[in-house]
């Protein structure tokens, strides 16, 4: 079974408090968005086998979320096939779009229908939560408000169909611990929830609280938001912890140069 895991963006990203657990509580708006990897995953009778391609994957075999996807479901099931995985690596890792989630949930869906578990999205989104805190999501994969540590789902009614996203990263790596140590979580200004469903007030109250400290030790981020902005999005924000930003426009832009380096994405939604 070949399926097509996508990445998300994050339409504004508040760090709202400090966990007991050591974890942050978060309140964000996430939206796929058409880049994808590709996972094909096959009943294999001779043991677990695992390809990769594409972009390299760093670890070991057993770190990678998909791998982790089908143990969490072995100790339900323990009668399941063993699968036989190949994943070709397209969305940027550790770029704040969501892609080892993302493969991760796909791996659970395709595993439910493969191996005829007839599991519920609800109790789908039960296991996707247990590999990571924004998993979950990409089990319906529509538009949510997510709160907690991204766990906590609520639909909304977004469509930015006919939209034209523009994303760029430029392969700079942003840590977990660089990301939160620049962020005092504090509650939000503004309801996102009011905030998401009037485009006008995006530029000026949708806010990713992780932007200002990077932007400070990373400009060439902040840069490439201001360029977007230049060739006249009526939104662009990083996504996550970044370095990826993205930019909605209207209609397509005209060609923007950016450099050679860079992974550069455009597409209608």
């Amino acid at each position: 079974m070949l399926v097509f895991p996508n990445a998300k963006i994050n339409l504004g990203l508040h760090i709202t408090s400090k966990r007991n657990d050591g974890y942050h509580d978060i309140e964000t708006c996430m939206v796929s968005i058409p880049l994808t990897d590709a996972l094909e995953i096959i009943s294999e009778k001779n043991g677990l086998i695992w390809n990769s391609s594409g972009l390299s994957i760093p670890g070991i075999q057993e770190d990678n979320l998909v791998i982790k996807a089908y143990h969490l479901l072995k100790k339900d099931f323990p009668n399941i096939p063993f699968p036989n995985i190949h994943l070709h690596k397209h969305i940027p890792m550790g770029a704040g779009l969501g892609g080892g989630s993302a493969d991760a949930a796909f791996a659970l869906k395709v595993m439910n229908d493969l191996f005829n578990l007839h599991l519920d999205s609800y109790f789908i989104e039960e296991y996707a939560t247990k590999l990571g805190s924004d998993c979950a999501f990409f089990v319906e994969n529509t538009p949510k408000i997510a709160r907690g540590r991204g766990e906590i789902l609520e639909s909304i009614e977004l469509d930015l169909t006919g939209k034209y996203l523009v994303l760029v990263n430029p392969g700079i790596h942003i840590g977990t611990k660089e990301a939160y140590s620049g962020v005092t979580p504090a509650e939000p200004n503004v309801d996102l929830s009011e905030v998401i469903l009037d485009q006008n007030r995006w530029r000026d109250e949708l806010i990713n609280d992780f932007e200002k400290s990077i932007f400070s030790s990373h400009p060439e981020i902040s840069s490439i938001k201001e360029k977007l902005y230049e060739h006249g999005a009526f939104y662009s924000a990083m996504s996550g912890s970044g370095s990826s930003v993205f930019a909605l426009f209207e209609t397509k832009p005209s060609n923007i140069d950016w450099p050679k380096n860079y992974f550069v994405f455009e597409s209608e939604l």
